[in-house]
């Protein structure tokens, strides 16, 4: 349950935090797979390869307060979002390696949050 006045991002930004901090070395190493795969799929699609850039930055570092300019650069569209989404339920649902599988759950809950951007423009 989130604690009364803390808004629902921080409450997420401070569950990812626990999840990347949780990792062990092969979860590391199986976050850094997923999120290879992510920006493979990403192909030129440039605010999937930053999500992921963020993801991994946060799981190397084992925190995930780093701010991330997003005034600047455009929100994730709908589809997008979407595919995230989907590919992170996947994760969380199939991922043998319990902090993985953590760590895709608190992604999954900062993805709520998201604003985002009107795909026509």
């Amino acid at each position: 349950m989130i604690a009364p006045g803390v808004p629902a991002a921080d409450h997420h930004t401070e569950y990812l935090t626990k999840a990347v901090a949780a990792l062990t070395p092969e979860g590391r190493r199986r976050v850094d797979e997923i999120l290879d795969q992510l920006v493979d799929a990403a192909g030129n699609r440039s605010q999937l390869v930053r999500f992921a850039t963020d993801r991994r930055i946060e799981a190397e570092l084992g925190r995930a307060d780093i701010a991330p300019p997003a005034e600047t650069e455009p929100a994730l569209t709908k589809p997008e979002l979407d595919a995230l989404v989907g590919g992170f339920m996947t994760i969380r649902d199939e991922e043998h390696l319990e902090d993985v599988a953590s760590w895709a759950n608190a992604v999954l809950a900062l993805l709520k949050d998201t604003v985002v951007a009107d795909p026509g423009g």
